[in-house]
């Protein structure tokens, strides 16, 4: 887990919200060579073996025509994402929402449709932006944290089991290549069952 210290917290209006987690040009300054890695982390009380199948790293890579690639990682193994305009900004965002639909829908049951649509207003709501400092490379850097639930108000969240508490956190800054400090889904279950997590952190990247 980053540990981080809260400073401060003010409103955005929903499409700032949106904005931020879906920012642009984040790919701009990071170097070509280098791309990014990511560490992901699934925990599944229910299905240990889950977890362990999408437990590994995900690496960014910068192909010709202005493309960043997707890769998943696992030891001596690894299997393409997708490839996407580097324009849009870094698509590592795109995976990990993609990842806690699938997850859900998987685990949880019900349409993924229902959860899609969702997961995308949730994206628009008007929620707190909290300021504050985490750790990277051995100081510290300024960054912005959001944290959506999505199915908080949902009139079929009890179906939903242990996804009905889901939250989803970014962490952003300005002061890390790409953008994203850490992506993190949790869904914290009772005593007996921890529930899920899923949890996309930088480990690896530079700037030009």
């Amino acid at each position: 887990m980053i540990s981080v210290a809260l400073l401060l917290a003010t409103p955005l209006r929903a499409a700032e919200t949106y904005d931020l987690i879906f920012k642009t040009g984040t790919l701009d300054d990071v170097a070509v060579e280098a791309g990014l890695t990511y560490d992901r982390t699934v925990t599944l009380a229910t299905d240990p073996a889950y977890g362990a199948r999408n437990t590994g790293e995900v690496a960014l890579i910068f192909a010709p025509d202005d493309v960043a690639a997707l890769r998943f990682v696992q030891g001596a193994q690894h299997r393409n994402l997708g490839q996407f305009p580097v324009s849009t900004g870094n698509p590592v965002i795109m995976y990990f929402v993609e990842t806690v639909l699938r997850d859900m829908a998987g685990q949880a049951g019900g349409s993924p449709f229902y959860i899609r649509n969702r997961l995308k207003e949730a994206l628009l709501e008007v929620v707190p932006i909290e300021d504050m400092m985490v750790p990277y490379e051995g100081g510290q850097v300024a960054a912005k944290q959001i944290t959506l639930r999505p199915f908080e108000d949902d009139p079929n969240r009890a179906k939903m089991g242990i996804y009905g508490d889901l939250s989803l956190r970014f962490v952003m800054s300005d002061d890390v290549p790409g953008w994203y400090v850490s992506l993190s889904a949790m869904a914290p279950g009772g005593a007996d069952d921890p529930g899920y997590r899923n949890t996309v952190v930088l480990v690896e990247g530079a700037r030009e």
